[in-house]
């Protein structure tokens, strides 16, 4: 089965500052401020929602298609992509333009500065859907860029295609129309349970008129696990458990990745969260994104242990 994963492709730059922001910013002169930290070094990290799902996927013996812009500083990402065996034939380039960056500065207690530039994330990937056969596609909407979210959720329907959507990190620039028109036709709903509330504010509706327009809502907890909710009840779906817990960020999409491969694979929705819950347990070992790994066998080994315990 093809699965397009339309979303953002992004560098994650992170410095660590040696000390502590607010020694170093004068209170009453912070509507002049003009400031410098000096960090320890820089590490760069490979994200966006799209390039962190189809890693995912790479790992379970899928080959995704990226629906997605990149820029001129594409090289280092574009070789690990094709280290994992990923294609690149449906990434745009946009050659005047940097990749989408987010720039992360966080200080001895934890407090973080970020700036983040959307670069190539601001044009449309403009994906050509000619030579895809609809019965055997999987789709997910993730964020992005806002006219490929639009585009992409009305040629899903047109085409029949089934998909996730998961806006995420969009849903403040969604307004109620685009949010309800996005919802309308998809085969999961997807988010965590603080973004969920967003998504109900946006819409104006409550749990039970979401399943008007959509088949299923799956909310992700964290480390309690997610919900599955649907016309036919509530399903709790409890955490796989990692080794340790290094860094929650990047689960999230990673329990995405479990859930498509579940779906590929024609498990039923519940079966396919519990696949989520174990791959998000590989990436929240690891700080950064893309960071862990794992083997068919440690995979399953993992799955069946949780399953049965």
């Amino acid at each position: 089965m093809k699965i397009l994963i339309s979303g953002s492709l992004a560098y994650d730059r992170i410095m660590n500052f040696p000390g502590k922001f607010k020694d170093h910013i004068l209170a009453d002169k912070i509507h002049t401020l003009n400031i410098c930290f000096t960090v320890n070094g820089l590490a760069e990290k490979f994200g966006g929602t799209a390039g962190n799902i189809a890693y995912n996927l790479a790992l379970l013996d899928e080959q995704p298609l990226i629906l997605a812009t990149a820029g001129k500083d594409f090289t280092n990402y574009k070789k690990w992509l094709e280290q994992h065996g990923l294609s690149l034939s449906s990434i745009r380039i946009i050659p005047q333009e940097f990749t989408a960056g987010a720039f992360i500065t966080t200080d001895e207690s934890n407090n973080q500065i970020t700036n983040f530039n959307p670069g190539a994330m601001g044009y449309s990937s403009e994906y050509d859907f000619s030579e895809i056969i609809p019965l055997d596609t999987l789709a997910i909407i993730s964020p992005g860029n806002l006219e490929d979210m639009l585009a992409y959720s009305r040629k899903y329907k047109k085409l029949n295609i089934p998909y996730i959507f998961d806006p995420g990190q969009s849903i403040p620039v969604l307004d109620k129309n685009q949010m309800l028109e996005m919802i309308d036709g998809s085969a999961v709903l997807i988010s965590n349970e603080y973004e969920l509330e967003m998504i109900k504010a946006a819409s104006g509706m409550d749990n039970n008129e979401i399943l008007r327009y959509t088949k299923i809502i799956i909310t992700t907890l964290g480390e309690k696990g997610s919900v599955l909710l649907s016309k036919d009840g509530k399903v709790s779906i409890p955490p796989a458990l990692p080794l340790c817990v290094s860094d929650p960020t990047g689960a999230g999409d990673a329990f995405r990745s479990g859930l498509i491969k579940g779906m590929v694979m024609g498990k039923d929705m519940i079966e396919s969260a519990r696949m989520g819950s174990t791959c998000a347990s590989f990436a929240v070992e690891n700080h950064g994104t893309q960071e862990h790994c794992f083997t068919k066998n440690q995979f399953w080994t993992r799955h069946k242990n949780n399953c049965n315990s």
